[in-house]
């Protein structure tokens, strides 16, 4: 019987895969259907629609993935834990800075398509950012119960990224640097509260 984890696992790969065809088709310069990115994993056309509704969607998210470094990459050079998850951070509010008009449009679209029926799939966006932070703490063996881990990594998701950019941009009105700023005094916070004060 497949666990809790194991569906979500393969929810996961499952979409993952559709937008691995969706790239693959921008990449061949072919019309890109929620159907024919399926396809080219052997995913069915109603399984593909319950994650992606709409094919404007999918492009939206094809094309912000491939912009996204990979993890080693975005930790290189950091000592340790805390300043991986520092460094996952700041790149993520950095990559909404620089791609702002693609990743408002993405947003825009998710509200537009947003359902409140909870047993669609459809808005379950691709969570890189999640992922980075899990990597690092499973790389780091960090001494932390299951339970703890996971608010840290919601408490990290929810301070960086296009969503911190549109509050304090839109919202506090203040520029990018002060933004980065404000980001990174947050973000230590969050790790005082859940690693310890870091020693100076």
């Amino acid at each position: 019987m497949v666990g809790t984890d194991g569906r979500a696992a393969q929810k996961e790969r499952t979409r993952m895969a559709i937008l691995d065809g969706a790239r693959r088709l921008l990449s061949e310069g072919k019309p890109v259907t929620v159907a024919a990115a399926a396809e080219v994993h052997n995913i069915s056309k109603a399984t593909a629609y319950r994650y992606f509704s709409d094919p404007a969607l999918l492009v939206a998210e094809a094309g912000l993935d491939v912009r996204v470094a990979p993890y080693e990459d975005v930790t290189a050079g950091c000592p340790d834990l805390r300043a991986k998850l520092k460094a996952i951070s700041l790149y993520f509010l950095d990559l909404a800075f620089e791609n702002e008009a693609g990743f408002r449009q993405f947003v825009s679209m998710s509200l537009a398509a947003w359902t409140p029926d909870e047993s669609r799939t459809t808005l379950r966006r691709g969570a890189r950012r999640v992922r980075m932070y899990e990597q690092a703490l499973a790389s780091e063996k960090a001494e932390l119960p299951d339970g703890r881990r996971q608010m840290l990594v919601h408490a990290l998701t929810m301070a960086t990224g296009t969503e911190a950019m549109i509050a304090l941009l839109d919202i506090a009105h203040v520029d990018h640097v002060v933004a980065r700023e404000t980001v990174s005094d947050v973000v230590d916070a969050i790790l005082d509260h859940y690693l310890g004060r870091q020693e100076t």
